[in-house]
């Protein structure tokens, strides 16, 4: 990245600090210019993130729990809208915090007085989370940061990917040997990423592009055979069209359960929640303040009109009374009912377990940002191991035996991966005494319970609170206006709350989210990601609270962020180059809590 005389010396000046002998500071670089993310990534991010098991598996538990054809299709055009509204918020933080005071002015550091400017930082909601709710001291970051670095990571897809593996060879259920998929699959994902930065971002995009292409695919092969095509099983189409999409028909004898309804909520947001992904790396962005949002919305747009459209080409070739009538997800039938033979939905699994991987593959490349950003801020042991990037094996072997000028060579947050990998293997060894299947149910309801749902309401009830208790203070100065004001913060706070109370009511007996059919309580997996929280909080109390008093010494964290403007120019962005963070244990003053 070409810079100013004045900022290339505030960067040679950090480094020379950093790396003085018996510094205790951590330089950590963000990546140069030719690095960047640019809008095609962003863009697969989201998609590698949101097409997965979710709009294959899910629309038939929803029909199971609805059964009605029209609802269904309702509630999967509604999380549509609660998708974009989720987008909406987290644009209008992303975009507009944290705020850095220009160096021209002063020396850049948060808050104090003078002109702001926002510079993207990756990390996602847990810096929207700490500018919202700011005291006390560490709580919001020690809450938050113990949910992430446990529950954030897709320890339960992973377990579905084995259950697909062995279903597409054929072989017999074995526990041991999904779980050892499992854990396979989430160890080559950070190895990946560890190992060569770019390689997993190629990964990542040309998975997105397969999983786009296959759920065209679905989509173009329902419509073909409700225009009567015959592909195997005969023409089934016409009137199995006829019969699901009667509007005399399609919305009549729905199920009253409002236990069951809440779920089917819960489950269809699960699958719209991959907005959230670029936003743990927005500082890798190209020009977020010019690209981000057009990239993201027109992304979330996408996978909108797929999703409705996949679930009325499922409806177009399976008639609604063979879904009910079977426990299998709705590919599987969907692919049964159209080529009538064993081979289809065997390919049809393959396909699924490699759109799970794509899954795992991006979340373990953004997760692992938003794990280091929660290192930086000390409140774990060993923090400073955890915060650092490292050239990556490629980049130094390139580099060793192909030299290039660049002074910067590719990094990785290698022991931030190790830090997700080791706790994604934790969660798929914890729920071993189960079956697989029971597993990943547990271990997707707790993520999306705790991380798309609790932490959804906490940011958008934010969003509100700064708009209508701070509004000329927050609204004059925001970097994304979102259509409609506050609504999009209005209709995501409240239909988490929803889904936050909701998840307690008991579905009948007869429901897929039953005792009889899940083998699990329904109220256990709520209680247990409320308790969560709990945890984090007993974890502040431990921290922040007991250990100074133990040391009479309180934690001292100093992150200097350099920031400059993109490429160079005078009216380019301002993006974060790098950043210095240091941490100490300062002497508590008399009198002074900690």
């Amino acid at each position: 990245m070409p810079l100013t005389e004045a900022d290339q010396r505030r960067v040679d000046e950090a480094e020379a600090e950093a790396e003085a002998a018996g510094s205790t500071k951590l330089l950590v670089r963000s990546p140069p210019d030719t690095q960047k993310l640019g809008s095609i990534t962003v863009m697969c991010l989201i998609l590698n993130r949101t097409i997965g098991s979710g709009i294959y598996v899910t629309p038939a538990v929803v029909l199971r729990a609805t059964n009605s054809v029209g609802l269904s299709l309702l509630l999967w055009t509604f999380g549509a809208v609660f998708g974009l509204c989720g987008l909406l918020v987290w644009l209008e933080l992303g975009l507009s915090i944290p705020k850095f005071q220009p160096p021209d002015e002063s020396t850049a550091s948060l808050e104090g007085e003078g002109r702001f400017e926002n510079v993207p930082r990756s990390g996602g909601e847990k810096n929207y989370l700490e500018y919202i709710y700011k005291d006390p001291k560490f709580q919001t970051t020690c809450i938050y940061g113990v949910i992430f670095i446990v529950l954030g990571n897709l320890a339960g897809n992973a377990v579905a990917m084995g259950q697909y593996i062995m279903q597409a060879a054929g072989a017999a259920d074995s526990p041991d040997a999904v779980r050892g998929i499992a854990v396979a699959a989430l160890t080559g994902a950070c190895l990946i990423h560890g190992l060569w930065r770019n390689g997993g971002i190629v990964l990542n995009n040309v998975l997105a592009l397969i999983k786009v292409l296959t759920l065209l695919a679905v989509i173009v092969i329902g419509f073909a055979v409700a225009g009567g095509a015959n592909l195997g099983n005969g023409p089934v189409g016409k009137g199995v069209v006829q019969a699901n999409f009667d509007t005399r028909q399609s919305f009549v004898r729905p199920s009253g359960d409002f236990g069951s309804y809440a779920r089917s909520i819960v489950y269809v947001v699960y699958s719209y929640s991959g907005f959230k992904q670029p936003f743990y790396v927005l500082s890798e962005v190209s020009r977020p303040k010019k690209r981000f949002a057009k990239a993201t919305i027109a992304t979330m747009i996408m996978v909108a009109i797929l999703f409705i459209l996949a679930n009325v080409a499922y409806l177009c070739a399976v008639p609604k009374d063979r879904i009910l009538s079977t426990d299998l997800d709705m590919a599987t039938v969907f692919f049964e009912e159209v080529f009538g033979n064993e081979v289809a939905p065997r390919v049809m699994s393959g396909i699924i377990a490699l759109s799970i991987f794509g899954n795992i593959v991006v979340m373990t490349f953004t997760a692992s940002k938003v794990k280091q950003e929660i290192a930086k801020e000390g409140i774990l042991p060993f923090s400073l191991f955890f915060a650092r990037s490292t050239t990556t094996p490629y980049a130094w072997f390139k580099q060793r035996f192909w030299p290039s000028r660049s002074r910067i060579l590719e990094q990785s947050p290698a022991t931030a991966l190790l830090l997700h990998w080791f706790f994604a293997v934790i969660l798929v060894a914890a729920t071993s005494s189960t079956s697989t299947a029971i597993a990943y149910l547990v271990l997707v309801l707790l993520y999306c319970y705790t991380l798309v749902i609790i932490v959804g309401f906490f940011v958008a009830s934010g969003v509100l609170y700064l708009r209508f208790t701070k509004r000329e203070e927050w609204t004059d100065n925001l970097g994304f206006k979102p259509w409609g004001g506050p609504t999009a913060a209005i209709i995501y706070s409240c239909t988490c709350a929803f889904m936050i109370v909701g998840v307690f009511v008991t579905p009948r007996d007869t429901s897929p989210y039953a005792y009889a059919t899940t083998g699990v309580r329904h109220y256990i997996v709520p209680a247990v990601g409320l308790g969560t929280l709990l945890i984090g909080y007993s974890y502040y109390l431990v921290f922040a609270k007991l250990i100074p008093r133990w040391r009479k010494e309180t934690l001292v964290v100093e992150r200097e962020p350099i920031i400059v403007r993109q490429g160079g120019e005078q009216d380019g962005e301002w993006v974060q180059i790098l950043e210095v963070v240091e941490f100490w244990w300062a002497a508590r003053q008399s009198g002074k809590e900690a």
